[in-house]
């Protein structure tokens, strides 16, 4: 579908979530680091609500042997529903049955060398000429409104392509890749610095895994070379991209921020994050927090 301005409508999502989560051993060894609770939803299912509430109709999520109990939680469990429909527990049943019919979800294989470009070039027939979303599975961004709908949103309006940017302290610019800007009015950027030293870091604003895409990147990744540590990154084909006249664009939070789950800490961080938020909780988790 083309908007009245010439622009394709977004309505697919592709989500990464073939890593096996080696941080997070032993919790990760049967459990797809994914579905680990943030308080009492798996993370990737937070992800997809934070998709849907963009308009994201069809979601793709790139997996591997190992994922079975992801595409389980987005399908429909039969006895499960029945026994909290026996029970009376209308309420919980209806947010059961609510996860299956979020989105039309599609699931497929990872194939190809190790890498985050992968999993664009494993869905690349499923986009095939249209903008999409492309989103790490373990990345949360907490937001008064769906950080992907404001990208979305912006989009839109532009139909830019960009990545979502986030300002983190100068002594961490050398774990992420770090996005240096040609305007700083527009956010344009020039250059993609995948973990540079904290001397020569180009700024403090670190990418992370929500994107807008289309097809032209798809055609440069087809083309890009292994790159550090022999992995295919989705950031050299962007690089490519602004190298070949394209305009990519970086994109900040607007009331909210980025919060990582791929590490113990992060994860328990995120997890308290969540857990302030709930007025069940919030009362009980500051008192246990004060006198500990």
């Amino acid at each position: 579908m083309t908007k009245s301005n010439g622009i394709k409508k977004i309505r697919k999502a592709v989500i990464a979530v073939a890593g096996s989560g080696t941080r997070l051993l032993p919790a990760t060894k049967t459990m797809p680091k994914e579905m680990l609770p943030i308080v009492d939803k798996p993370a990737i299912q937070l992800v997809v609500e934070e998709l849907v509430a963009a308009g994201i109709q069809d979601i793709i999520l790139v997996t591997k042997w190992d994922k079975k109990t992801l595409e389980d939680h987005f399908d429909h469990s039969l006895a499960l529903e029945n026994e909290l429909a026996k029970a009376g527990k209308k309420e919980k049943l209806r947010e059961i049955k609510k996860i299956s019919e979020l989105a039309n979800f599609i699931y497929i294989r990872q194939k190809g060398p190790y890498g985050n470009g992968t999993p664009v070039l494993s869905a690349a027939s499923l986009v095939e000429d249209e903008p999409f979303m492309y989103v790490w599975g373990d990345d949360l961004v907490k937001s008064k409104v769906s950080f992907s709908k404001q990208m979305v949103d912006d989009y839109n309006i532009s139909g830019r392509l960009m990545i979502g940017v986030q300002e983190v302290a100068r002594d961490q610019v050398d774990r992420y890749g770090i996005v240096s800007l040609r305007d700083k009015k527009t956010m344009q950027i020039d250059d993609i610095v995948e973990k540079p030293s904290i001397k020569n870091a180009p700024s403090q604003l670190a990418d992370f895994g929500r994107m807008i895409l289309n097809q032209d990147i798809i055609d440069i990744l087809k083309k890009t070379r292994l790159g550090k540590g022999g992995e295919l990154w989705i950031v050299d084909a962007i690089r490519d991209y602004i190298r070949s006249g394209g305009k990519f664009y970086a994109k900040k939070i607007q009331d909210g921020q980025w919060l990582t789950t791929g590490d113990p800490l992060n994860l328990l961080k995120t997890n308290l994050e969540y857990a302030w938020d709930r007025d069940d909780l919030r009362a009980f988790l500051k008192d246990y927090l004060k006198n500990k």
